[in-house]
């Protein structure tokens, strides 16, 4: 069955997926919260994808929130961590009764800051969130992307607990049988290996990021980074431990995502470059890897990680070092993070709503 499916995003992750959507069959349709994503396509222009995905299409264009709501039968938020909260505001008012929302990737309990607001408005929405995208890729210009990768493992779950398999069949039907159901929304926030891997990647070259380089991101993850990434990996699976929760490892996420052989980090690293699927590393230090993935990413897994009784000290330090590197106070630039409130909140209040999407009504339960 051909599905409508509304895309909050028009950068390269959402040019990429959208592709895909129309080589499965299905109808999608753009939106950009800023308008200047969608510039160069307007009403009835082609997009062309190449690489893991070869195709041509139109795309639908949405010029506003409430039509990408009105006239698609799912949503998906396809954006950098930082734009979520711009764009799930805007959605939120037209966003209809039993209408599926995906989250691409998840970011900082999205998912219970929409169904919050949604259960506000009387609106029961299931939410599913994704650890991480579906494709990897780069924007080529305003109608051409290059799809790296598409990912043959996703874990996902999907809020209320209730509305679990729904969700996964949704997945399945737009995106094929990719996907793997966690559990909950503490172990989708946990499973997302972007931050982590990003931030070691860009302490490791971030000269090359600040003059505009162009280098293989495979080949420089050297073994000393590659030693990095794997030390801040057995930070996040000792909170996801203490969570009693189940996640992939950094080694299942290059092996199942990049179709290497499980060896070192580095090691697989420089297969994927052999095999000239390694990537190009930023060409700028205004880079996602660092102004989303700070504060949405390494943030979130230090608050975890002090919830759960195991601190995240690498995660903190780098969150730390990017902020003096650039000026910043990364720790405070979580919109979603700063609109819950977490600290309000005891674990037993974060595990529920993991299940259900929603925070205890009024607020503060946090012993002192």
């Amino acid at each position: 069955m051909t599905r409508k499916v509304g895309l909050a995003g028009a950068g390269s992750v959402a040019f990429c997926t959208a592709a895909l959507l129309a080589q499965n069959g299905h109808d999608p349709m753009l939106w950009s919260p800023s308008g200047k994503g969608i510039a160069d396509l307007g009403q009835g222009a082609t997009l062309t994808a190449t690489g893991a995905v070869e195709t041509t299409l139109t795309p639908r264009i949405a010029d506003s929130a409430k039509m990408l709501a009105d006239e698609n039968d799912v949503l998906m938020i396809v954006l950098p961590g930082y734009g979520h909260k711009t764009a799930l505001d805007a959605l939120i008012p037209h966003i209809r009764d039993g209408q599926p929302v995906i989250i691409s990737s998840h970011a900082s309990f999205g998912a219970v800051y929409l169904r919050q607001a949604l259960a506000a408005r009387g609106v029961d929405a299931p939410v599913t969130a994704w650890g991480t995208t579906i494709v990897t890729g780069r924007r080529q210009s305003g109608t051409a992307t290059k799809v790296n990768t598409i990912r043959s493992r996703v874990d996902i779950c999907t809020v209320p607990d209730t509305a679990s398999d729904a969700g996964l069949e949704l997945c399945r039907d737009l995106f094929g049988d990719r996907f793997m159901v966690r559990d909950g929304l503490l172990a989708i926030s946990l499973s997302n290996l972007n931050p982590q891997n990003h931030m070691g990647i860009a302490l490791g070259n971030m000269t090359r990021m600040e003059r505009g380089e162009e280098w293989s991101q495979g080949q420089n993850v050297t073994p000393n980074v590659g030693r990095l990434l794997e030390e801040l990996d057995a930070e996040r699976i000792a909170i996801a431990q203490a969570l009693g929760l189940e996640v992939r490892t950094i080694f299942e996420h290059f092996h199942l995502s990049f179709h290497v052989p499980v060896a070192s980090i580095s090691e697989m690293n420089q297969q994927m470059h052999a095999q000239g699927n390694g990537g190009t590393g930023p060409a700028t230090a205004d880079s996602r890897y660092v102004t989303e993935d700070v504060p949405y990413g390494l943030a979130l897994t230090v608050v975890l990680g002090n919830l759960a009784g195991k601190p995240a000290h690498l995660h903190e330090a780098g969150v730390r070092i990017f902020s003096a590197m650039y000026g910043r106070d990364f720790m405070a630039e979580n919109e979603l993070l700063n609109a819950l409130d977490l600290s309000r909140f005891t674990l037993d209040d974060l595990q529920k709503a993991a299940r259900t999407g929603l925070l205890p009504t009024g607020g503060a339960t946090k012993a002192s």
